[in-house]
Formats: structure tokens, C-alpha cells, sequence
């Protein structure tokens, strides 16, 4: 255990600076969105391509981890809304909560720090599943998230959130650089030069700058919230997260590997390592524009941040 939190700490220890410099005001919070617009405009797409690019074109189209992936996320969603959709708690925050336990934080986090464990084969498959989470699984929470304010036409109103969902997925780089990667790979195409130095010297930006980005948005939404919150209300989809998502990713590739599914043990160790991830940083944002509560939904992503460092450690311990 103690040479994997080695190769943990220093990830997890930007996280912690760049909430020490947003709470201790050294960052100001008005930075804050200048750091992130470099990571995700610039750095992080450059990363991804560089991974895209290097990686062969089977590993991104493997049909039975987007399968398997997807199957498991969707029971995350379902099963969070079915345990805290109430009277108080409506479609929108149980939505942005079930999101928030769905969704991890492979593209800030998850890439660079399962390379770093396991090696640079591994880029692919943690690509694979955030372009799942980018395009179906956030869509379909922001689509059921618009249910309350559906009233009399509510099919239409859904689709056009879904719509709206597939639109801010477009918008986003992430998912053109991976496309752009892949194509790459199946071309066996190669930048110039002077590009590639370019691209590439982003792409060892992305890693520390989004670490350190995390950290402060987390500092950011804690110093926002303007109102005290029982336990009950974000502890539980906390520990979905943490644990119940892992172990269903982990109980699923099983039981596909024992039907006969072309799913290797070091791929499924790879897809449980993804869910292991605590809660993706941009639900709080997605959460906002859409009027839910985003105070509830930093807390769970700070719980799951903080408490990642053990939990997914002790995954790493467990499965290599």
C-alpha cells in the first residue's frame, strides 16, 4: 500500500494546495475561471489527444467496456434517484445527485493518475468511458432534471433538455480531442514537429494545472454556501459513489467475464479504478446553470475528493 500512495500523494496534495491558496485567498476567486478555461480550452484537450493519438483505435471503440460501463452507470442513476427523490429533495437535485454519483473525475483526475499507476496502455479504456459519462450519462441527468418544471408537456420539455445536454457536449473540446485523437490512431497520422512539441508541451500542463484547479473550484463552492445541510442529504450519495459504484462495476465485469465476455482482468481492473474516482468537479457547475443545489453537490464532490485519497488507494492495493 505504501508505494501506491506514494504515486497517490502528489496528485491528491495539489488538490489540497490549490484549496489552501483559494481559502487563504493567495489565489483569488476571481482566477479561478481564467484556471479553468486553460485546462479545459487548452491543456486537458491537448492531453487527450496526445492519449488518443498513442493509443490503438480497438481500445477506443471497445464496444463491451462502453457496454458494461454504461449498463453500470445507469443503475448508479437510477438507484440515487430512487433513494432520495422526496418532497424536498426534487427531479433537479436528485438528478444533479445522481450525476454527482455516476460521474468521475477521469478527465482532470482519472487519466493521469491511472497512467501513472498502471501505465500509459490504460489511456485508452479511461478515455473510452469518459466519452460515455460526457455524452450519455450527463445528458440523461440534465434531461430528468428538467422533469419538475415539465407540467403539461413534459415529453417535449425533457427532449429539448436533452437536446440543450447534446449541444453543451458539443460545445465542449473535450470530446473533439478525442475524436481527433482516435483518428489519428486509425490514420497513423503524426502533427509536425514544431505542433507536436506544441500540443504536447500543453498536454504536461494538464495534469498539475487541473489538480490544482480542482482544489480551488472545491474551495470556491465551500465558501459560497451560504446554508447548513443535514447529513442525510449528501453523505449517502457519497458513499455510492466511493464504494456501491466500484463494486457494481466490479460485480458486472465478473459476471460478463464467467459468460464468456472478451473483457481481460486488467481492463475491468481499469473500468473499477474509474468508478473508484471521487465525483467529477464540473457537476458543481452543471448544477448551478441549472438551478439545483449546488451547495448539496459540492459537499459530495469534497467528500469524495478528500476521502478518495484512502478509498481509491486501497482500490489500487486491492486489484493490482
Amino acid at each position: 500500500m505504501l508505494h501506491i500512495l506514494l504515486v497517490t500523494f502528489p496528485f491528491f496534495a495539489l488538490v489540497l494546495a490549490g484549496y489552501v491558496a483559494a481559502r487563504r485567498r493567495l489565489l483569488p476567486l476571481e482566477a479561478i475561471p481564467g484556471l479553468n478555461g486553460f485546462v479545459l480550452f487548452f491543456a486537458l484537450p491537448c492531453m487527450l489527444f496526445r492519449f488518443g493519438s498513442t493509443t490503438p483505435i480497438a481500445q477506443l471503440l471497445d464496444g463491451w467496456v462502453a457496454g458494461l460501463y454504461l449498463l453500470c452507470g445507469l443503475i448508479v442513476v437510477a438507484g440515487t434517484i430512487a433513494f432520495t427523490l422526496n418532497a424536498r429533495l426534487r427531479w433537479g437535485d436528485a438528478a444533479m445527485g445522481a450525476l454527482v454519483a455516476a460521474f468521475p473525475n477521469s478527465g482532470f483526475m482519472g487519466v493521469p493518475l491511472i497512467v501513472a499507476l498502471l501505465g500509459a496502455s490504460t489511456a485508452g479504456t479511461v478515455i473510452l468511458t469518459m466519452v460515455v459519462d460526457m455524452v450519455v450519462t450527463s445528458s440523461l441527468c440534465i434531461a430528468l432534471s428538467r422533469l419538475d418544471q415539465t407540467q403539461g408537456n413534459g415529453r417535449s420539455a425533457v427532449l429539448d433538455a436533452a437536446r440543450n445536454a447534446l449541444k453543451g457536449v458539443a460545445a465542449n473540446p473535450m470530446p473533439w480531442a478525442i475524436l481527433l485523437g482516435g483518428l489519428a490512431s486509425a490514420t497513423a497520422f503524426q502533427l509536425p514537429a514544431p505542433v507536436q512539441t506544441t500540443v504536447w508541451l500543453l498536454a504536461d500542463s494538464a495534469s498539475p494545472v487541473a489538480l490544482f484547479t480542482i482544489g480551488a473550484v472545491l474551495a470556491r463552492a465551500q465558501m459560497t454556501a451560504n446554508h447548513p445541510m443535514p447529513l442525510a442529504d449528501y453523505l449517502p450519495v457519497a458513499l455510492v459513489k466511493l464504494f456501491v459504484h466500484p463494486l457494481l462495476v466490479l460485480a458486472v465485469g465478473w459476471l460478463a467475464m464467467q459468460a464468456g465476455a472478451p473483457l481481460p482482468w486488467s481492463t475491468l481492473t481499469v473500468m473499477v479504478l474509474v468508478a473508484a474516482l471521487p465525483s467529477a468537479s464540473n457537476v458543481s457547475l452543471l448544477a448551478e446553470r441549472f438551478g439545483a443545489d449546488n451547495g448539496r453537490i459540492a459537499r459530495i464532490i469534497l467528500v469524495t475528493t478528500a476521502a478518495a485519497f484512502l478509498s481509491f488507494s486501497a482500490a489500487v492495493t486491492l486489484l493490482t
